[in-house]
Formats: C-alpha cells, structure tokens, sequence
C-alpha cells in the first residue's frame, strides 16, 4: 500500500518494499520519478507497483523519499540493554519516592493549618466571617496556577524545567512557616500572619503546579494513566497523619508555634530531596523542541499560551470543565461559621475535630483505592451523578450535629463529630479524582503543565467564589460569634445548592478515555488516510483497475 503521494512539484521517490520472490530471496523495489512528473517514467512506477501487488510478493507499504536523497524506510525498533531497563527501573523508583514524598507533604499542610486556624480563633479572637475571609483571600496565589504553568513549561532552569519549580515553591513555603514559628510578633499581627500565609500558598501553588505537570508527562510517556491516583492516595495518607498529630500536638502542647516548627523541618528535607535529583535520572531528559523555543521567552510563552488556549476549546476538556468548576461554585462554604460553632458554642476539643479529619482522610485513602481497583469501569457520568448526590446528603450531618439530634438518639457529640464532621469535605475531595485523571490524559504533549494548573485555578478561584458566597450569606442570615441560631438554614441552602449540578450532568463524558487507547485511534486514523490516498492516485491513472490485473494477468 501506498503511505502518502505528493503531486506539489517535488521531486517524488516512491521508497523501498521488501519482495519476498519464489526462491526465497528478497530485494529492494524503488521507483523514482523525475521533478515535474514524467509521464513514461511515473507509468513505469505504476507498473512495476501492480506487478508486485498482484504477484502477491508485496508484503510492505512503499515509503516516500526526496529526490537524491536516501528512501525513508521504516526504523527498526531498538532494543533496550540491561544497562537502559536497570536506569528505568532506578528512574521509576526515584519518580515514586519523590512525587510520593511531595504529595504526602502536600496533604500534610493540614498539620500547621489546624493549629493556624485555632490560633485565629481563640488566640486572636477572630469574628466568624473574618476566619473565613483570612482562608479564602489567602488562596488568591491558586489562581494564578496557569502562568506557573507556562512558565514551568516554555522556561528551563539549569536544564530541568520541572524539579527546579517544586525547589522554588518549597523554599517559598519554608520562609512563611519559619517566620511563623520563630518570629512570635508575626503571628499575632494580621497584615504579617496574611503575608505569610500568601508567602506560604504561592509556594505551595509553584510546587503542585511542578508535581501535577511531572506526573501528567511521566504517566504519559511511560504509559501510566492511573498514576494520579497514586499521587491522591499519597497526599490522603499525608492529611490523615496530620490531622491525627496534630490533634495530638494541640492536646498536649497547646502551642501552635511548635507545629510550625515541627512543618517547616518536614519541608527543608523535601526541599534538600528536589535539590538531589535531575529529571534525566528520571527518564525526561530535555526534548530537542524546546531547544528552539527557549531563544525567546516572550515568543515561547506567547506560544505556550496559544497552545493551552487550543486545548481548551476541546469539547471533551472544557465539557467536564465547567461540570466540575460550577459544582463547586454552586455551593456557599460557611466552614469558617461551623468551625467556630463547634468550638465556641458546642465546647468541642480542637483535638476532636482533627480527629474527625483522619476518618474523612481514612475514608478519602479508602475510596481512592476503591477507585483505582474498580471506579474506572464505572460509567464517568454516573459515578459523578452518585458522588455529587452523597455529597449533597454529607452536608446535613452538620445540620445534625448542631440541631442535637445526635443526643435524641443517644450519641454524644465527640463521637458524632468524630464519626461524621469530615465526610463532607472528604466526598467533596474524592470527586476531582476523575477529572485529574481525565485531564491528564487529555493534555497534548507538551502543555501537561499549563493545563494541569489551568484546571488547578479554575477549581480554587471556584472555592474561592464559594468561600465569599459563603461568608455574604453568613451575614445575610446574620450568623455572629455569639449567634448561631440562624446556621441551620445556611446549611439546608447548601444542601438544595449541592443537588442542582445534576440538572447539567450532560457535561461529564460517559467513558474515561485512556492515552494510549486515544494514541491507537490517532494512528488508524492516519493509517486509513493514507490508503485512501493511495488508492485515489493510483485510480486517476488506472481507472478501470480490473481490466489493469487482467492485462499483467496475461
């Protein structure tokens, strides 16, 4: 078969088949045609092209090639050696422990963050709506994830355009917690506390921003779509173990600057692991197309920016996209109001409440799994359908809880909160899962980092709308410090808000496509065309093919 025939005024060189003859011998088949076509000569090609095929001795497409240069024939694939499978065995191991340890890290910013959040509370005597603004405002670095994107992308640093950024972003974070912890006036002063918790977050934005972009190319090029899931259940882990020291740290030491402490100690040894490696080790050594590109960085990042702009306009992207980004923006967060609550008017241990942070991480660890092992042959469409369901229903636990119900039915408050206070965050957590994993699978190659942290913003400007939306309606229903009486009718909005993103579950696809099964449908398609091609040209110049066998026939 004919790969592809260019009649532009080339010169054109119909490549190399191997001809496998009656005693067993083979040779090499061209046939060149002189530039601007040669009637007699381009015959002779054709002729010689439907002898082999109809003898039945053609048994490869025919390549095409320039003139004088050499045929493009097929490369064979090359065989890895012992020496190459071993360093792909130590770069996978690397990639494990190193992406593992970062997204264990990552879900252990619960640990300074519980004592941060009850420092707020009771050390500084914030109203409600004020913790609630301090923790949404501080999310405000987030949004600008899709730049650290493209910059992580288009910008190379010492040859490596993904380690460098985690380095960057957990120095960043050192700074903030270790003012935190050693600089006592800072801590009790609002405009320090905000800069250093907006010193801290933009840290941690440049390094997830780096490690989801690492992990989407490293699951691609190695062929391993669910590696996401390995990266969730690694920062479950983290935030489970964090909310059980830190209750325990709370319970025992009373003194948040000591978890400061203890957080920042954890980042210096993940900051000296990124310093410690190269991503050649890992097996994503530079491509030569950056080469070029890295001349200019306003033309590279103005190209980098066009290419995540055409990934975007792709219906299975932005689809899921606004199904996810609106579910979350549906809902108005009042957890600054039911913190306070459970602590202020219900007299809860904050030590409780870290615990009932480890059930939900416990059970977030436990779906995740789940997921892996079985979720992905669950229809995508329905399986969102069924989280954003029990999410809706794990609202009303707070209802619950603060309307007592839970001592009419003979279970103290401790237990109820222990048992059931973090299942809503916990359901609201696991439902990104699978646009993670579709995400990316979908980003070309290339743009892994600009549409992972485009889909990074959009979900925290989401929570951060949500937030604010929480805090107006707290003050519209006139929720204070000292009055709590009007929160249950928040918490029934949040619930009637919750279900109406069922209203458009059209958005989410039915199927979670897979790269490599998206790869094979590329090449059929290319392969197809190409045939199609040849048939076309060769038909122009025959186009009565069956009196054509019938003449080489006799």
């Amino acid at each position: 078969m004919i790969s592809a025939v260019r009649f532009n005024g080339n010169p054109v060189v119909v490549g190399s088949s191997r001809i496998q003859s009656r005693r067993k011998t083979q040779s090499l088949l061209l046939i060149s045609c002189a530039k601007n076509g040669n009637p007699s000569c381009l015959k002779g090609a054709i002729d010689k092209y439907w002898r082999a095929k109809f003898d039945k001795q053609l048994i490869n497409p025919i390549v095409i090639a320039e003139e004088g240069g050499a045929p493009l024939l097929p490369e064979k694939p090359r065989k890895r050696g012992v020496v190459e499978e071993k360093g792909a065995q130590v770069g996978r191991q690397q990639m494990m422990v190193l992406c593992g340890f970062g997204y264990w890290v990552q879900g252990f910013r619960a640990f300074p963050w519980l004592a941060l959040n009850l420092h707020m509370a009771h050390g500084m005597k914030m109203h409600p709506s004020t913790l609630q603004l301090v923790q949404n405002s501080g999310n405000l670095p987030f949004v600008a994830k899709p730049l650290y994107g493209i910059l992580s992308d288009t910008l190379y640093i010492g040859g490596d355009h993904r380690l460098p950024y985690i380095s960057i972003g957990v120095f960043l974070q050192v700074l903030a917690w270790g003012q935190l912890a050693l600089i006592s006036s800072v801590s009790e002063a609002l405009p320090a506390l905000m800069a250093c918790v907006l010193l801290s977050n933009l840290g941690a934005s440049i390094t997830e921003v780096a490690k989801d972009a690492l992990v989407a190319e490293y699951g691609q090029k190695n062929e391993m779509p669910g590696i996401q899931s390995y990266a969730f259940m690694a920062s479950a882990a983290g935030g489970m173990l964090a909310n059980l020291l830190g209750g325990y740290f709370l319970m025992k030491t009373q003194r948040p600057s000591a978890m400061f402490q203890a957080f920042t100690a954890l980042l210096a040894v993940q900051l000296a692991m990124s310093l410690s490696m190269r991503e050649e080790s890992l097996g994503l050594a530079e491509s030569s197309s950056y080469t070029v590109l890295r001349k200019s960085i306003p033309e590279s990042i103005k190209r980098q920016f066009s290419d995540l702009m055409v990934a975007i306009r792709d219906e299975s992207i932005y689809r899921p996209l606004i199904w996810i980004v609106v579910s979350i923006l549906a809902v108005p967060v009042l957890s600054g109001s039911i913190f306070c609550c459970q602590t202020q008017s219900l007299n809860l241990d904050p030590s409780i409440i870290g615990l009932s942070k480890v059930t939900g991480q416990l059970m977030l660890l436990s779906m995740t799994v789940l997921y892996q092992r079985f979720g992905k042959n669950i229809s995508m469409r329905k399986l969102s359908g069924i989280v954003q369901i029990l999410y809706a229903a794990s609202l009303l636990l707070d209802l619950v809880l603060i309307k007592q119900f839970n001592i009419n039915m003979g279970i103290p408050n401790e237990v109820f909160a222990l048992c059931f206070s973090g299942i809503a965050e916990t359901i609201s957590s696991f439902k990104l899962l699978p646009f993670y994993v579709l995400i990316a699978s979908s980003a070309p190659s290339g743009c892994e980092g600009s549409l992972m942290s485009f889909l990074a913003s959009a979900l925290c400007l989401s929570s951060i709308i949500s937030g604010f939306l929480g805090i107006g309606l707290a003050s519209f229903l006139g929720i204070t410090s000292g009055n709590y009486t009007s929160l249950p009718v928040g918490i029934v909005i949040q619930f009637l808000a919750a279900l109406l993103p069922l209203g458009w579950l059209k958005f989410v696809p039915m199927s979670l496509p897979s790269a490599e099964k998206e790869r094979k449908i590329d090449t059929s398609k290319r392969r197809s065309r190409n045939r199609r091609a040849g048939k076309v040209v060769l038909r122009c110049i025959y186009p009565d093919r069956q009196e054509r066998q019938s003449d080489l026939q006799r």
